[in-house]
């Protein structure tokens, strides 16, 4: 069995003082689950002190973004190695809003993946496609795509760190939400590209997350799918409560 992998990605919301009053009231309500991992990714400026909050707590944490350098001049990017001085052990890579706002292709997007594994971040790295890749029916193609070629060259004890995260664009901060069923057909489907790429022993053991306008009244049922292996959560992470409540559906 898959232990569930359930992020909230607070994208670019929140101040310090927001970030750490979140994660205050979030950590009592998540004690002494052990069933589920648990990571918050919230803004670059917020990390450390989130990070501070956290210590000793079962919630880990994330960037969102990370760049394939150590140091260097790259201006305004920030590298695994300063995610990791943070208190960072994950790293989001490939989410649809750096592909379809700042034009990260599969290609970079692949050395950004390795560079993090390398520099020892786990990695949660998304996949999905738009409304219009879906309604065109190019759905599988664009998947085949960005599992092909943006996990190439990883190793199976790589993917020992590595989740992925299916997020149909057309469902992310719209409300709607891809239907339990809608969700377990494209899991499915990436699974047994896994399994093409890299043989059953890695398709069994990566996690699936799903993100898309995940919420507490709909995270059991999409989380009781056998290929959803957890959630990738967005605006619902902003409350505490309501990111609780998702996380205890996870279970």
């Amino acid at each position: 069995m898959r232990k569930p992998l359930v992020a909230g990605n607070w994208k670019m919301n929140l101040l310090v003082a927001d970030a750490v009053k979140l994660v205050k009231e979030l950590k009592p309500l998540v004690q002494g689950i052990s069933g589920v991992d648990i990571v918050v990714c919230p803004t670059f400026v917020t990390l450390y002190a989130v990070s501070e909050v956290l210590k000793g707590s079962n919630i880990e944490l994330g960037g969102q973004n990370c760049y394939l350098k150590e140091s260097g001049a790259f201006t305004a990017e920030i590298s695994p190695q300063m995610l990791k001085d943070v208190g960072c052990t994950w790293t989001i890579v490939g989410h649809s809003e750096r592909r379809q706002f700042f034009g990260e292709d599969d290609a970079l997007l692949n050395e950004k993946l390795k560079f993090a594994l390398a520099s020892g971040l786990k990695v949660m790295f998304c996949i999905g496609e738009t409304l219009d890749e879906r309604q065109g029916g190019k759905m599988n193609d664009v998947l085949t795509r960005q599992v092909t070629k943006g996990l190439a060259g990883l190793s199976e004890a790589d993917f020992d760190e590595v989740s992925v995260a299916y997020e149909p664009v057309w469902a992310i901060g719209t409300g709607v939400t891809a239907s339990p069923d809608q969700a377990q057909e494209a899991h499915a489907f990436v699974r047994g590209l896994l399994k093409t790429q890299f043989g059953a022993a890695v398709a069994d053991k990566v996690r699936i997350q799903y993100g898309g306008s995940v919420k507490a009244d709909n995270a059991a049922e999409l989380m009781a799918k056998p290929d959803v292996d957890g959630a990738l959560v967005g605006g619902a992470a902003l409350k505490a409560d309501g990111f609780a409540a998702i996380l205890k559906g996870a279970l």
